[in-house]
C-alpha cells in the first residue's frame, strides 16, 4: 500500500472511532440503564457500536447499531441502524463518497446510490 493510501486509511480509522465514541457518549447520557459499547478491532479493521442493558420497562436491550469495516482503502458500512445514516456523516467529515461502500445493499442496488459500488 502506498504511504498516501496508508495515511488515508489511518484517517478513516480515526474518523470511525471518533464517530462511534461520540455517539456512544451521547447515548449513555440519555439512558443510564443501557450501556453503549464501542468495539474496535484495529487489527482486522472492524468497528461496532452495540447496546447492552435493560430498558426502563424491564425489557432486555441488546443489539448492534453500527458496524463499519475498512477494506481495500474504503469504509464499508456493513450495518446502519441510525436515522440519518452514518455514510452521510462520513461524507460531511470529508470522506469522499467514492470511498464509502454501503455493504448492507446488494451490489446491484449499490450502483444506484451516490456511494461506491465496492
Amino acid at each position: 500500500m502506498a504511504s498516501l493510501e496508508m495515511a488515508t486509511v489511518e484517517q478513516y480509522r480515526q474518523i470511525i472511532q471518533k464517530l462511534l465514541s461520540d455517539r456512544a457518549a451521547r447515548s449513555m447520557q440519555s439512558n443510564s440503564q443501557v450501556e453503549a459499547q464501542t468495539i474496535f478491532d484495529r487489527d482486522g479493521d472492524h468497528y461496532q457500536l452495540v447496546y447492552v442493558g435493560w430498558r426502563r420497562n424491564g425489557d432486555r436491550d441488546y443489539g448492534c447499531l453500527l458496524h463499519l469495516d475498512v477494506k481495500d482503502g474504503k469504509i464499508w458500512v456493513q450495518y446502519d441502524g441510525t436515522e440519518g445514516g452514518i455514510a452521510n456523516e462520513l461524507a460531511q467529515l470529508g470522506v469522499p463518497k467514492a470511498d464509502i461502500v454501503l455493504g448492507y445493499h446488494p451490489p446491484s442496488v449499490r450502483q444506484l446510490t451516490e456511494f461506491a459500488v465496492s
